[in-house]
């Protein structure tokens, strides 16, 4: 595996000035061998004129947060990080490599989950180069790498977990868990990368929902359970008023009932609390026992 070697070159404003100075000390200097006729001297200034020419090419910039991947006859001998103009073999082959952050949004994913129910997905990746000698030399094409591996891993998370839970134990679910979830999406898509030398800086579930030939019959699903959720404290709640009422009725001597007539009082207060209209009072004019 080949790792990154930090290189650090020449400035390029020195090699400026130095080339400026000898390729017009050169060109004088053949202006003066041409003068007197001295062929030897033409010829060797000439040469030493064209070794100055090629040396031009060594010039290149490098841009904030960019790097130049040098190069000597297909080997790799490092990378220049430093920003501004630059000088460095004029034989190297220098490539560009942008070391700043960039974002990747996936397309809108169909997957099973972990109950096998049909959901859409879809996330956005946060990511930057680390490594350029591995993101240049390890793959074919690290940005689109970076986008297969992420879908990949988008793929995967979507049916490890269900769409949310079913159950009283609860556990981890896409749409109730959104930072546990984001967490391990970060992990599986750093874990496929690693050998890209790309780092993710964060990766977050942008779009999820049931497919749509499920959605209707999900939605009244979560309709039904938010009823029984509600009625369940509705219910919990009008328990511990009537136990309240007939221990308000016990300690003050109210009225002493039995235990015939404490289930019909029961009955009428949960009926009275449960229900989901107004209760019509009705009015005994007899005794309590009749």
């Amino acid at each position: 595996m080949i790792r990154e070697i930090k290189r650090t070159v020449t400035s390029g404003y020195l090699a400026l000035v130095v080339l400026t100075v000898a390729q017009l000390g050169f060109a004088y200097m053949i202006y003066v061998a041409v003068k007197q006729f001295s062929v030897g001297g033409i010829v060797g200034y000439v040469l030493a004129s064209i070794v100055v020419l090629v040396c031009w090419a060594g010039l290149f910039m490098v841009h904030p947060n960019e790097a130049k991947v040098l190069q000597l006859f297909g080997k790799y001998v490092g990378t220049c990080h430093d920003p501004g103009l630059r000088w460095a073999n004029p034989f190297y082959t220098k490539t560009s490599v942008s070391v700043r952050v960039r974002n990747f949004e996936s397309g809108q994913l169909k997957v099973n989950d972990s109950n096998g129910s049909p959901i859409e997905i879809a996330a956005v990746v946060v990511w930057k180069v680390f490594d350029t000698a591995e993101a240049l030399f390890e793959v074919d094409d690290y940005v689109n790498f970076v986008q297969i591996q992420s879908e990949a891993a988008l793929r995967n998370l979507g049916t490890s977990y269900p769409y949310e839970p079913h159950d009283e134990e609860g556990g981890l679910a896409l749409r109730s868990n959104p930072v546990e979830i984001a967490h391990a999406l970060r992990e599986e898509i750093q874990e496929r990368l690693a050998t890209a030398g790309v780092t993710v800086v964060e990766a977050r579930i942008s779009h999820l929902a049931y497919a749509p030939e499920i959605a209707n019959a999900m939605l009244r699903r979560q309709q039904a359970s938010a009823i029984i959720a509600a009625r369940k404290q509705i219910v919990h709640g009008a328990v511990g008023m009537v136990d309240l009422a007939l221990q308000e009725l016990d300690e003050n001597d109210v009225v002493e009932l039995d235990e015939e007539r404490k289930a019909a009082m029961v009955s009428n207060l949960l009926v009275v609390l449960c229900s989901d209209e107004a209760a019509q009072p009705v009015l005994n004019t007899s005794s309590l026992y009749t």
